[in-house]
């Protein structure tokens, strides 16, 4: 487990220059037959990660911070889904697969969708990857850097798939980065943990690790 220094010791960063990052909160992957319930997954273990994720939507939209939201998904015509990544999956839970909310994890179809609870607002920038990671091959590191953004707070899914590359990303990029660990959530709660501890390594490797509760105490000392 975290020690609860790295998980308390955070100081609120600048809103005008920090970015809400919400990762992949899609009904493929928390829903009843979706992408994650085909794998055979518990999706109901993520379900906790929405009441956490909805609150710091409404602490990011109180604050005026830039909030994006990204969907992981594939073009209609699979043009942009590599064999590896097709191929590692079963049939019958592949990619583009038909399941109960249409096409598996391809754009424009129900399961795509981010689940209601969480719906983007019409100012909140929606980013569609076709990866893990959220800058690779979308706009994401082009609307920060135009937006004068060098921090960012994490949150979403999974801990040690989507949110752990782009926190990877953002690093090699000089985005300073703070994950707020239980809005953060995996099928695997020992992965998870474990990704966080990666994060967090040797003082910060990749960026800070917080909870919802130390970041919004952190805004409200900063008012």
């Amino acid at each position: 487990m975290l020690g609860t220094e790295a998980q308390s010791n955070v100081i609120a960063p600048d809103p005008n220059r920090t970015a809400l990052i919400v990762i992949d909160m899609q009904r493929d992957f928390l829903e009843p037959g979706g992408f994650g319930d085909l794998l055979g997954n518990d999706v109901s273990l993520l379900t906790p990660v929405v009441d956490r994720v909805e609150s710091l939507l409404m602490l990011a939209r109180c604050k005026n911070m830039l909030i994006v939201h990204t969907r992981e998904g594939h073009l209609p015509d699979l043009s942009d889904l590599p064999d590896s990544k097709y191929h590692q999956l079963p049939e019958g839970s592949r990619i583009g697969d038909v399941g109960p909310m249409g096409r598996v994890l391809i754009r424009g179809e129900p399961g795509h969708d981010i689940i209601p609870r969480l719906s983007p607002r019409s100012d909140e920038l929606v980013i569609d990857k076709p990866g893990k990671g959220a800058f690779y091959k979308t706009t994401l590191e082009l609307q920060l850097r135009r937006r004068a953004i060098d921090s960012l707070i994490l949150c979403g899914v999974t801990t040690e798939v989507c949110v752990s590359s782009t926190i990877r990303e953002a690093s090699d990029r000089g985005f300073m980065c703070l994950v707020v660990a239980d809005a953060c959530g995996s099928y695997a709660p020992e992965l998870h943990e474990s990704a966080l501890e990666m994060v967090a390594a040797q003082g910060g490797i990749f960026g800070r690790v917080t909870t919802s509760d130390s970041l919004n105490n952190a805004f409200l000392g900063d008012t």
